[in-house]
């Protein structure tokens, strides 16, 4: 069995792909690749506390790799991060990172040009699906996600903290993409199929940062 990275941000998109990648089997998970910003001990972009980040990966049950920035970290100093992980794993046979990208095409050329440099390729195993469909069936297969961060120019304050489900659908403004993919919003998976348990937490303040609001999720236990 081929092992692969798995691009990590913890929320349902590259969890989904993860799923779907197991399902269909011939690859296994060598380690979750996340992103975190050391300033801010979270999750680059998300927002999630990085203890919530690890026991997520536990309750998956597949190793962490944390690529650490810094607060406002430029283009360039992520790269150089994230190629350092590239060799470490390259050298170990792995030649493959998984996304859970959906529809951009700048984002995926992006990242194919990226990885090309780097003696390494892309796997898209979600990538065209219809988005609608696409959460629809994240919710019907039992995951469960918080949204942890939206975008204050097409939302308000009051989605971060939400759960993803029917109600929150049906709730998204027209023009805003119900899985987020143009960065509408994110979210942090606790539950579902691939979790041995839940990853428990309290929603606690909205902070409005950036142009973002940013929804604590605090550990509980």
């Amino acid at each position: 069995m081929k092992e692969v990275l798995v691009s990590w941000s913890g929320g349902k998109d590259s969890c989904l792909a993860l799923y779907e990648l197991e399902q269909a089997g011939g690859h296994r998970a060598a380690a979750l690749l996340t992103t975190v910003t050391r300033d801010y001990d979270r999750v680059s972009m998300h927002g999630v506390r990085r203890v919530l980040l690890e026991r997520q990966a536990e309750s998956l049950g597949l190793p962490l790799r944390q690529v650490l920035i810094s607060k406002g970290a430029t283009n360039d100093e992520y790269e150089r991060a994230t190629a350092e992980v590239f060799s470490e794993y390259r050298g170990r046979g792995v030649e493959e990172v998984v996304f859970g990208d959906l529809f951009l095409e700048d984002v995926r050329a992006y990242r194919e040009q990226f990885l090309a440099r780097h003696g390494m390729r892309g796997l898209y195993p979600v990538w065209m699906r219809d988005t609608g469909e696409f959460v629809r069936k994240f919710i019907a297969l039992g995951f469960k996600a918080v949204v942890t961060c939206v975008n204050g120019e097409v939302l308000d304050g009051s989605f971060a903290g939400r759960l993803i489900d029917e109600e929150f659908l049906a709730s998204l403004p027209p023009g805003v993409d119900p899985c987020g993919e143009r960065g509408e919003f994110h979210s942090f998976v606790f539950a579902g199929p691939s979790f041995k348990d839940e990853v428990r937490f309290t929603v606690g303040e909205r902070v409005f940062r950036d142009s973002f609001w940013f929804c604590d999720l605090v550990p509980e236990g």
